[in-house]
């Protein structure tokens, strides 16, 4: 049992350091971290997002979500245009600079999937992709228990 609790957490660990490797090392020249690259890659693909639908699709607080786009509208990655201190339902869009950013953070991340996927048939994505969504619900309920 120990085993498996300690293979499980590795693999875990160590999937999620590469993944946050992954987005600094692409975006250190841009001064950019992980939530920043995860704001200008959600808004990339969908043109403009309010604050609140970025929370849900990057799964960050509101807190984090804030000051990631603080720091992105300071350095003229998007702009919103509401000026008012509650924006959490103001459309933010990106800058010509944000939208060359986020073409190369999407073009990178199907780079990185495209090679990931040359290790696994369709169906064993699949059955992965259907297996982790089951141990992610797991877990949540057993954090809720807690």
């Amino acid at each position: 049992m120990k085993e498996r609790f300690e293979t499980f957490t590795v693999l875990i660990a160590e999937i999620n350091r590469s993944i946050k490797k992954l987005k600094n090392s692409e975006m250190a020249e841009y001064g950019l971290r992980s939530a920043h690259i995860s704001c200008l890659y959600y808004l990339y693909l969908s043109d403009e997002l309010t604050a609140t639908d970025l929370c849900e699709r990057c799964h960050e607080d509101k807190a984090t979500v804030s000051r990631a786009l603080d720091y992105l509208e300071d350095h003229d990655f998007i702009i919103c245009e509401s000026k008012s201190p509650k924006r959490y339902k103001s459309p933010i869009t990106l800058t010509e600079k944000g939208r060359d950013v986020g073409k190369r953070i999407a073009d990178r991340v199907n780079g990185v999937l495209d090679e990931i996927s040359g290790v696994l048939t369709e169906d064993e994505r699949v059955e992965l992709y259907r297996s982790l969504s089951l141990i992610n619900d797991a877990l949540e309920r057993c954090a809720d228990r807690s």
